[in-house]
């Protein structure tokens, strides 16, 4: 709260106090221009990164890909990161958010209840899609998801496609849900927490996107001697960046070019390898018609 300065405060006393009649003279005869607003401050670019890994592997994986952005579009760029992917998705539908990178059910969600849109996705090795990886612990006898019953599963986000859909897919496959075949549940808000959970003996499993599974073991190669795969799902269309419905037209354009021309700038090819991206490419919303499929059978148990 700002408080009045003392004489400013005793000059509206003052001016409160009874006063003799005058007669007031206004002269017109020597206006003076008003004053501009400072027009020179930027609006900064709002990004938002849904937690598909760690506040801090955000950090170290986007940071170089966002100063491309801000270098490109000549205007400050602030990263904007939430718990969960539907805090996410709130702040996209209320137009708090210019460009997110989201996964897929956070799409597929977006797109039902918000128009969100896509405008590009990441090409990862060469392609446009990505498994769910069902994760145990090296030491672990279990060979499938029905060795995993009556064990601690660790899911990652509420509505997570590969971290928590797809495996109480194949848990529902089992005649079961999650609460009555697992001996508990928990979520980690990430899936590099995810993988860490089962490496450390926290959790008996745990379903992962298996591109920040590969990412993780760029970064910790020893976590292949911790952890073990036992089963990879069918392939699904990548998480991708997009846009809510409020985003202006000019603006939605520029971010689309900037993006799809960084593979072929010097600078822009070090920010995407520092994502483990190869680069940015048109995608189409039917590529996402498989997750719909799997969400629409999970939300029917």
């Amino acid at each position: 709260m700002r408080y009045l300065p003392f004489f400013l405060l005793l000059l509206l006393l003052v001016g409160c106090a009874p006063a003799e009649p005058a007669t007031a003279v206004i002269d017109l005869s020597h206006l003076e221009p008003l004053s501009q607003p400072d027009v020179t401050e930027v609006t900064p670019l709002r990004v938002a990164v849904a937690a598909i890994i760690s506040p801090k592997g955000t950090i170290d994986s986007y940071g170089p890909l966002l100063d491309y952005l801000e270098q490109e579009l000549q205007r400050p760029v602030d990263l904007v990161q939430r718990r969960t992917y539907m805090e996410v998705n709130d702040l996209i539908a209320q137009g708090e958010i210019d460009l997110a990178f989201v996964c897929t059910s956070a799409y597929v969600a977006g797109v039902r209840d918000f128009d969100m849109q896509l405008l590009v996705a990441p090409q990862v090795s060469g392609d446009t899609v990505y498994y769910s990886l069902l994760l145990v612990g090296a030491d672990s006898p279990a060979r499938s998801m029905s060795d995993l019953q009556g064990k601690l599963f660790a899911f990652t986000d509420p509505i997570s496609h590969t971290g928590r859909n797809y495996p109480t897919y194949l848990v529902q496959q089992l005649g079961h849900t999650p609460d009555t075949f697992f001996a508990r549940t928990f979520f980690t808000y990430s899936h590099d927490h995810a993988i860490y959970a089962v490496a450390d003996g926290v959790a008996d499993g745990a379903a992962v996107d298996h591109l920040i599974y590969e990412f993780a073991l760029l970064r910790d190669p020893d976590l292949a001697n911790r952890v073990r795969i036992i089963h990879q799902s069918p392939s699904f269309g990548i998480p991708p960046v997009v846009v809510g419905p409020h985003v202006r037209p000019q603006l939605r354009a520029d971010m689309q070019r900037v993006l799809m021309a960084m593979a072929n700038n010097p600078q822009g090819q070090t920010a995407l390898a520092a994502a483990g991206i190869d680069q940015f490419v048109p995608i189409s919303d039917d590529r996402y018609d498989t997750v719909r499929e799997i969400e629409q059978i999970v939300g029917e148990k």
